[in-house]
């Protein structure tokens, strides 16, 4: 065959394999149609830009994501290490190589503006044992470990501060499995080298609760509980920071199963305050709190329960300033103390029972009723809270977490909280899409986390696009991220859902199925990654100019699927192009010294010379259009039919956003305890007035100059693809029969 058919078998061959999915290389955008929906107004459109795929089902194959330059680093921990992803190409993301180190399990990973990598590593063999903080080059082109540093038990989580000048560890410090210890919480803070390199044991700093010991707490912060094994210091064992968020030199720390922030002083490393985050009354706020209502034929079924509260217990926490104030932004996923024989979860039809929950008491009159499988029998809640005065039975129940975010002021003063909107919005994509209420991350089966946490938000991040600021959220059990416009933290507003999932396999059984039958582990990594992305854990946003295509985007790292996931803001202002460098004149010649001319030649005679053009006029360039002002944002109509998803929105001219109003009241649908009064929360709005899903508009036949998205690009590569083969087959069986 000529070299001709075989250029075009070769190139179409590679269109075609950009499009298979592979493990631990990209997927291509389109392998799944994700299920999509946005408020008529929203600014841009989510959609898909490639995935990177382990193959690796369960396993935390991706939690903590972070990206600098064109790259993304990925906790692992399946591999206990920090995957280096090359993005230049969102849809073909490739392994660079690991960061690691031996005897130590990576669980977060940060980076600093400069490439100044830190990871936190907990101990391999032995968890409470105290860990380190390893340093590395994000910048080098294999791995380039710089040093460690000693840390306390369990370091669960790492960021760095703004101004670059330190990494923040969060030491959770949880018990030993059997809880034969429990080693102390504390907050880690590391003065940072302004080199690219690793600091001393001398620059590593504690930040411990010792002084919180026996001090009186706000009512709605969760005391010590449970087996206590250090009378000395049981709440800062008990306490056990999850995650931090920084700014202006205070670091905020989510102390989830405790329901609180602490705050501290990085300059310091002392921990100055401690606030509760308040509860949820269920009376006003509904939920949908059974999978058996009825058994065997589970319903959709939000329903309010006085009496009922739920307990925020945040996970994954941010925080943004607006008008000059700082804002905390809560993922209030809940969580429960589990060590040993201590399993906190209750259901609530089985409190009083000594042989299914011995220790708890039964219900009161006043929630009589309740312990039916219909109303809250099934829900989980804590025994440590809710009982009378005289400790005889529960008046009231506490179930974990929010089904929810939130945000707070900075002294813990609840701004926003919103309530019922997921459930609400979740309940009504089930009825228009593909989506399953309430499903699990490993299965399809409705209403199978309602009795339980819900949807969980599990993690967040922020981003400023265009000058107005939103909240990104990770639903760890449903899937998939919400946005919400939160430029005033009193009223923010839902702006879309994407969620990149398949609900047409249960993951959990079928892969248990394919297993017993003795697939191979390529068979494996085939299922896992045909389903699209599971438990969102880890989330970061990228501004246009720090985006590999010049548009922002956000990227996910799904723990359940092993998936590395990039979304396109599709609409949202791109960044400027890189102006050419000029090039520089030629440097006039040093003058020499006059040199005898040369002898005449006999001169030429000269052409007529032609007579040069008239130069055009430039153009006058044409006004832009006058932004109109954005309207205000209204209650959106009862959703329209669903279209197909990752179609690009209808490009049009960018808009001024308006000065944000003054802030609303707040609406607080919590009832934290004494002192604010809990008995008027404004009450959440009808379902019927949730953010309508929009009709996504077809893309504008010049595409407005927006990049196309990854399912367009995905279909002319693979028509460019088939094309070439089939150019090159006909000419090469041409070429045989000459």
């Amino acid at each position: 065959m000529s070299r001709l058919p075989r250029f075009l078998l070769a190139s179409g061959a590679a269109c075609a394999l950009a499009l298979s999915p592979a493990v631990a290389f990209a997927a291509q955008p389109g392998a799944i149609d994700p299920i999509y929906d946005a408020a008529p107004d929203a600014p841009f459109d989510l959609s898909v830009a490639g995935t990177f795929e382990t193959g690796i089902f369960d396993a935390g194959a991706s939690e903590i994501v972070q990206a600098y330059k064109n790259r993304l680093f990925s906790v692992n921990a399946d591999a206990g290490t920090v995957f280096a992803i090359d993005m230049t190409d969102p849809a073909n993301m490739t392994e660079l190589y690991q960061v690691g180190a031996d005897g130590a399990v990576a669980n977060s990973v940060a980076i600093r503006a400069d490439g100044l990598g830190v990871v936190a590593l907990e101990d391999a063999n032995d968890k409470t044992a105290p860990g380190r903080v390893l340093f590395f080059d994000a910048n080098a082109d294999e791995p380039t470990v710089l040093g460690t540093v000693t840390a306390g038990s369990l370091p669960d989580m790492v960021t760095i501060s703004p101004d670059g000048a330190y990494a923040v560890v969060a030491n959770e410090g949880e018990p030993a499995d059997d809880f034969s210890s429990d080693p102390e919480g504390s907050v880690g803070v590391v003065a940072l080298p302004d080199e690219i390199a690793a600091p001393g044991q001398d620059a590593y700093s504690a930040a411990d609760f010792h002084a919180f010991e026996g001090v009186e707490l706000d009512p709605t912060v969760r005391d010590a509980f449970g087996p206590i094994l250090d009378e000395e210091f049981p709440r800062s064992t008990n306490w056990e920071p999850e995650y931090i968020t920084v700014q202006d030199g205070m670091a905020y720390v989510a102390l989830q199963e405790a329901n609180a922030i602490a705050t501290v002083d990085l300059a310091s490393a002392t921990v100055t305050d401690v606030f509760g985050l308040g509860f949820i009354d269920r009376g006003v706020v509904p939920l949908d709190a059974s999978d058996r209502d009825p058994e065997e034929a589970p319903t959709i079924n939000l329903q309010s329960y006085p009496g009922l509260y739920g307990v925020p217990m945040p996970d994954g926490v941010h925080s943004y300033q607006a008008d000059g104030e700082t804002y905390i932004v809560t993922a209030n996923e809940g969580d429960a103390r589990e060590w040993g024989d201590y399993v906190e979860p209750v259901r609530v039809k089985d409190l009083g029972d000594p042989e299914d929950a011995p220790g708890t008491m039964p219900l009161c009159e006043n929630l009589a009723g309740y312990d039916e499988d219909e109303a809250l029998g099934r829900l989980e809640v804590t025994p440590t809270l809710g009982l009378n005065d005289e400790g005889t039975c529960y008046d009231e129940l506490y179930a974990f977490g929010g089904r929810s975010f939130a945000i707070y002021s900075t002294d813990g003063e609840l701004v926003f909280d919103s309530g019922s909107q997921f459930e609400e919005l979740e309940a009504r994509l089930a009825e228009t899409t593909d989506l399953v209420f309430n499903s699990g991350h490993d299965d399809n089966e409705l209403d199978s986390r309602s009795d339980a946490k819900g949807v969980e938000p599990e993690n967040l991040t922020i981003g400023d696009i265009d000058g107005r600021t939103y909240a990104f959220i990770g639903f760890e059990r449903l899937g998939g991220v919400v946005v919400y416009d939160v430029t005033d933290p009193a009223a923010p507003s839902y702006v879309e859902y994407i969620n990149n999932r398949s609900f047409d396999v249960s993951l959990g059984d079928a892969y248990e199925e394919l297993e017993e039958a003795g697939a191979s582990d390529e068979e494996l990594a085939a299922l896992v990654n045909s389903v699209g992305d599971l438990g969102p854990e880890g989330l970061d946003f990228i501004p246009a100019e720090e985006s590999p295509t010049g548009i922002p985007m956000i990227v996910v790292g799904n723990e359940v699927s092993g998936t590395t996931t990039l979304y396109t803001l599709d609409g949202a202002p791109t960044a400027p192009a890189e102006p050419s460098e000029p090039t520089e004149p030629p440097a006039p010649t040093e003058p020499t010294e006059p040199t005898e001319p040369p002898a005449p030649t006999e001169p030429t005679v000269p052409s007529e010379p032609t007579e040069p053009a008239e130069p055009t006029t430039p153009a006058e360039p044409t006004a832009p259009a006058e932004p109109s002002a954005p309207s205000e944002p209204s209650v959106p109509a009862e959703p329209s039919e669903p279209t197909e998803p990752n179609v690009p929105a209808e490009p049009s001219e960018p808009t001024t956003p308006a000065e944000p109003s003054a802030p609303s009241e707040p609406a607080d649908p919590t009832q934290p305890a004494d002192p604010i009064d809990p008995s008027e929360p404004e009450a959440p709005s009808d379902p019927a007035e949730d953010p309508a899903p929009s009709e996504q508009p077809s893309a504008s036949p010049d595409n407005g100059g927006l990049a196309p998205t990854g399912g367009e690009m995905g279909y002319a590569i693979a028509l460019g693809g088939a094309a070439l083969i089939a150019a090159g087959l006909l000419l090469g069986a041409r070429l045989r029969r000459v």
